[in-house]
């Protein structure tokens, strides 16, 4: 049996100010969400998806045992917290948070993705975010709802609040945050990493979209299919706008997506891609392209002016709406696919450990300047620092090209000096310039 959109509801009438998650309007949007596929992922409560396993016995599956954190703090999304800790956790260990997709839980999420068995090898504590179905009728993360989405609001002051937790129960660095998540817990993943850039060092968001696309319920059904085309300065403004005054570094962020996604259109993968390599000052052709894996999936590298890759986009042939797994017990295999929308093809895990750099091989430092080269500075009016290429604008402000740093109007008035240390990536000026 094969699955097909729902029809679009009608637009809900405006929230009131002020109207409670509890009210009606929070009711209604959650009535309407149900009937989404991404938005409330639908796709993911049925078979029939391409590329999807056929459930297995409960017996087949493997689990581990998640320990449920009663209290972590403010919770102003009602949200529950599940961490899987490693027999041997090291002292200021990584934290991985995990998001999962609609009609799944921590536990399914945490038995079939596979980051487990990395989280075991390579030391860190995976944090199992887990909404319900008060918060909406499918189990989705309300990434479509501005306040569930913004700094310091809703759910996404949840997940930021069990990272503090985890600081402080089990020793964790809360500067070493790292975020991933499928299909709506892709699309809450784009919305941690927008709203919280200085408590992600990077994400990867598999089968989900880009921050900023939806405002609404009604939204999300473009922004899935067949997705929103905008410009690279017009997502990456979204991000900024997160964060206001937010000078960097920027989260790394990898996308992973299927190519025969039929629910969350492949399309996102490329405006995801637009979206960080703009946030980064990059182009959006790739510097490097590999083929990975068993299945030959395609890598497409976007690194930065010291080398380091600081956006990857994996496009996986052959499968549709899911988390790609390798289950078996080889060094690059990991996962299972006891349940639906956990799809035999590649361990992403794997990979996504690899780029979060916390297999212990990957992620260079960035070469040192040599102490005898003095860096090169300029000095000049906005204007002119992008007429030069120093920096770009959008929507009238400026930012320094590389580093992102907010440098003001679009004028010939507002003055900086620009240090360039790599080569093409430029930050306000310290001591050492003249």
């Amino acid at each position: 049996m094969s699955h097909a959109l729902p029809s679009r509801p009608a637009p809900p009438k405006a929230s009131p100010p002020g109207a409670r998650r509890g009210g009606r309007w929070s009711r209604t949007v959650r009535h309407l969400a149900a009937t989404v596929a991404l938005a409330t992922g639908a796709a993911l409560a049925g078979p029939g998806t391409a590329g999807a396993s056929a459930a297995a016995p409960p017996e087949a599956r493997a689990t581990a045992a998640l320990q449920r954190v009663a209290s972590f703090g403010a919770n102003p999304g009602g949200l529950n917290m599940y961490v899987y800790r490693p027999a041997a956790l090291p002292a200021n260990a990584p934290v991985v948070v995990a998001l999962h997709g609609c009609t799944q839980s921590a536990q399914v999420y945490s038995d079939n993705a596979g980051l487990n068995t990395f989280a075991d090898r390579h030391g860190f504590l995976v944090v199992y975010a887990e909404t319900t179905t008060v918060n909406n009728a499918n189990k989705c993360f309300n990434w479509f709802q501005p306040g569930d989405t913004r700094r310091g609001q809703g759910e996404a002051a949840s997940i930021r609040q069990m990272i503090a937790h985890a600081a402080t129960a089990y020793g964790t660095d809360p500067g070493r945050a790292r975020v991933t998540g499928l299909s709506a817990g892709g699309a809450m993943t784009s919305a941690m990493l927008a709203a919280y850039p200085d408590v992600f060092a990077a994400g990867a968001v598999v089968a989900g979209i880009p921050y900023g696309c939806a405002v609404d319920v009604v939204s999300a059904f473009g922004c899935m299919s067949p997705g929103a085309d905008r410009a690279p300065a017009a997502w990456a403004q979204a991000v900024r706008d997160a964060h206001p005054g937010f000078a960097g570094p920027w989260p790394r962020v990898a996308i992973w997506h299927g190519d025969n996604d039929g629910t969350v259109a492949p399309r996102n993968a490329d405006e995801l891609r637009d979206q960080w390599t703009a946030v980064h000052g990059l182009g959006q052709t790739p510097d490097r392209t590999s083929t990975i894996g068993p299945n030959s999936t395609r890598r497409s590298e976007y690194p930065a002016a010291d080398g380091r890759s600081v956006v990857e986009v994996y496009r996986v042939p052959g499968i549709g709406h899911g988390t790609p797994v390798d289950p078996g017990s080889g060094a690059e295999q990991c996962g299972a696919t006891g349940t639906q929308h956990f799809i035999d093809s590649i361990c992403s895990g794997h990979w996504i450990t690899r780029f979060f750099g916390l297999d212990g091989t990957t992620v260079p430092e960035p070469p040192v300047d040599p102490p005898t080269e003095p860096a090169a500075c300029w000095t000049a009016n906005n204007y002119e620092h992008v007429r030069a290429g120093r920096a770009t604008t959008t929507g009238g402000q400026v930012y320094a090209k590389g580093s992102g740093q907010h440098l003001g109007l679009y004028n010939t008035f507002v003055t900086h000096t620009l240090k360039e240390s790599p080569a093409g990536h430029y930050v306000l000026a310290d001591s050492s310039c003249p």
